[in-house]
């Protein structure tokens, strides 16, 4: 069911979802488990949201920021970090160390395609709620665990947090100024790309359960995601026994591509190939640069790294910087601004491509959200739900999932809605 806010803010979801019929049961809290559920919700599918009662999700109060009601009240259960990753949803509030609460959840995850959570190795047995428990109520049922460091391994019992993968995992070490000291990234790469790894993994144990009847169990740390994110760096390591450290903005092997002061600010110029470096030096004005044996090559331009960026800096530091980037593009050079988050959403290209979807909250509270990045076209992702409070859709699940009305379903509500 869509409830009233929701139904003004998007219209309602069709047989062309790409999941729509999918079921998942998501036990997860803060970002990765949550990213990886709006994601497969925006796509369609049925995500019920299991917290705990009266605070919810641990994110509900990582703030300021706080979204404001139409008097600009504040509201302390929905932080800008909740509402980040959670649209999209249905919430329920269930308290598992309640026999009755973890039975219930067991009901429903009888009914669940997918079940995904995020608590510590093992810590779900004690409830029945782990795999081996679900799986023999459910065979079909694919189930994804994420934690730190996996369900094997020596480091299995750690408690695991982004930055400590982001540490642990060596991506610390090539982030931050050459020299400097080493930096985390500005967003929690490491939830996020084992959100986006969750994602790809249940839609795959998915496909092999419509073909098999078989479900199975989705392994995933944030340490090994965060190692296979590392990508060439890792393979730099692997193939050549090179350990780059910190380069600041720019890259290991291709050369000039970093970062320039200019006139008013700073731009990136990412030159790729030796077509591109031509074009540069045509648009500066010193087509023979192009030529110069130490740079004629991409390899050559890597090793005379400081000469020609040096060059490079001397000819930009004196242009305003869009003027300077519309020139480039507009000769075939990869360039850009480096914009502050309140420049990224002024850019018009925001509004082109939809990159902002706001909901309508019954009090007047506008929520607005960042979409669903691809556009698909036979199956484009939907924002039929704004991110729910604790527990308000309690009746709804129940009686969708187990087909009980408000009365059977739900006898010791409360005024939040929630199941114990």
């Amino acid at each position: 069911m869509i409830d009233s806010a929701t139904a003004r803010d998007a219209s309602p979801i069709t047989a062309a979802a790409a999941l729509t019929g999918v079921r998942i049961l998501d036990l997860s809290r803060v970002l990765a488990g949550p990213w990886a559920t709006q994601m497969l919700a925006d796509l369609g599918a049925d995500v019920v949201k299991v917290e705990a009662p009266g605070r919810g999700d641990d994110t509900r109060a990582w703030g300021p920021p706080f979204l404001t009601d139409s008097d600009g009240n504040e509201d302390l259960g929905e932080s800008a970090y909740y509402l980040s990753c959670n649209r999209n949803k249905r919430s329920i509030a269930i308290d598992l160390a309640d026999p009755s609460g973890a039975a219930l959840v067991r009901d429903l995850a009888m009914r669940a395609d997918v079940v995904v959570e995020n608590f510590k190795v093992g810590g779900l047995a004690k409830y029945g709620l782990d795999f081996a428990s679900l799986s023999r109520l459910n065979p079909k049922l694919v189930y994804c665990s994420i934690t730190g460091f996996g369900q094997t391994g020596p480091y299995r019992d750690r408690p695991g947090y982004d930055f400590v993968a982001q540490g642990m995992g060596g991506f610390m070490s090539i982030t931050g100024e050459e020299g400097g000291q080493p930096l985390r990234a500005g967003v929690a790469m490491a939830d996020l790309s084992t959100g986006l790894y969750a994602a790809v993994s249940i839609l795959a144990a998915l496909r092999h359960a419509e073909r098999t009847g078989e479900g199975q169990h989705i392994d995933l740390a944030l340490l090994d995601t965060q190692v296979a994110m590392l990508a060439n760096q890792a393979m730099n390591w692997l193939v050549g026994g090179i350990d780059p450290g910190r380069l600041g903005n720019r890259h290991p092997t291709v050369v000039p591509y970093t970062t320039f002061d200019v006139a008013d600010g700073t731009i990136v110029i990412a030159v790729g190939n030796d077509r591109q470096f031509r074009l540069l030096c045509a648009e500066m004005g010193v087509p023979d640069l192009a030529d110069d044996p130490r740079f004629v090559t991409a390899r050559a331009r890597q090793i005379n790294r400081d000469a020609i960026e040096s060059i490079i800096r001397d000819h930009v530091r004196t242009f305003p910087g869009e003027a300077l980037v519309e020139r480039l593009v507009a000769a075939g050079i990869p360039a850009g601004p480096v914009n502050t988050i309140g420049e990224v959403f002024a850019d018009p290209v925001i509004a082109a491509r939809g990159t902002v979807h706001h909901f309508e909250r019954e009090d007047g509270a506008t929520i607005p959200s960042v979409a669903f990045p691809a556009k698909l076209s036979a199956t484009p992702a939907t924002f039929r739900r704004r991110p729910p409070r604790v527990g308000e859709n309690a009746a709804d699940i129940l009686a969708d999932w187990l087909d009980l009305d408000e009365a059977t379903a739900t006898p010791d509500r409360g005024d939040r809605g929630e199941t114990r």
